[in-house]
């Protein structure tokens, strides 16, 4: 699935918070609000050693697809964060938090909540992690605030611990490359997005498929290890303790030996 371009619109206070067929790609646009002389996108790469004490960017400068490797459309939009609407900016969090951006289909639907709760539940161990979570849909903030005055069990969400974003022009999900075009929802799209702006990690999942929080909450750990680490990789399925890998032919066989 093909991923593409943009930027739509929000300030945030501190702590808040079935496809029938594929999309055509559109080509990638470079003029993306998120870039700025403070952001180099000079292309590096994924073997390029620095000193310990330095982070890796992983800016790669990708080109037209995917938009992994390049800067995360910016947006400013409304959302709804503690019962309240607020807005969001995407790069209000450039060199402060990572953060977790995930589209979803509809309000007051069936799969969605189970993810957009779970998401919650964990809030705090993303929160030790210093990323923030962003839910985004097309539905309007006043969708968004029905849906969270709804109790759990009524197929409601009930308070969740970060904003929940509306979409209502479906610039965003257009943007990500997640917008169904005949249906006009958004896929089931998650991004893992860095301090400086890049996104490092994306999935899609058609509409029937729930995503899993801990394969995010890995996937995350596991950037930030090898931005702390320049010099190291992970493996498959690599979870924090577990031992990484360097990337050289030599030094890789002591991984492999111990495996």
């Amino acid at each position: 699935m093909a991923c593409s371009t943009a930027f739509v619109g929000a300030s945030l206070s501190p702590n808040p918070r079935k496809a029938s067929s594929c999309i055509s790609p559109k080509p990638f646009v470079s003029n993306l609000p998120f870039s700025s002389t403070s952001h180099s996108q000079t292309p590096l790469s994924l073997s390029s050693r620095r000193s310990p004490q330095s982070r890796r960017s992983f800016a790669v400068k990708a080109g037209e697809f995917p938009l992994v490797g390049n800067l995360a459309p910016d947006f400013e939009a409304e959302a709804v964060f503690d019962q309240e609407f607020i807005k969001v900016k995407l790069s209000d969090y450039i060199g402060k938090k990572y953060v977790i951006l995930f589209f979803y289909p509809l309000d007051f639907t069936f799969v969605c909540p189970t993810e957009i709760t779970a998401f919650s539940d964990r809030f705090a161990e993303f929160e030790k992690l210093n990323t923030e979570i962003l839910g985004v849909s097309i539905d309007s903030v006043f969708s968004h605030l029905a849906w969270v005055q709804t109790d759990r069990k009524s197929g409601g969400l009930g308070d969740l611990k970060y904003p929940l974003v509306s979409d209502v022009t479906k610039s965003i999900s257009k943007s990500y490359d997640v917008l169904i075009p005949d249906q006009g929802i958004a896929l089931r799209g998650l991004f893992i997005i860095d301090k400086e702006g890049i996104i490092q990690h994306s999935t899609i999942n058609n509409l029937a498929i729930g995503r899993s929080v801990d394969e995010t909450m890995r996937t995350l750990q596991a950037l930030q290890y090898v931005q702390d680490n320049p010099d190291e990789v992970c493996p498959a399925g690599w979870k924090p303790g577990e031992k990484s890998m360097k990337p050289d032919p030599k030094l890789s066989k002591e991984y492999f030996a111990a495996i």
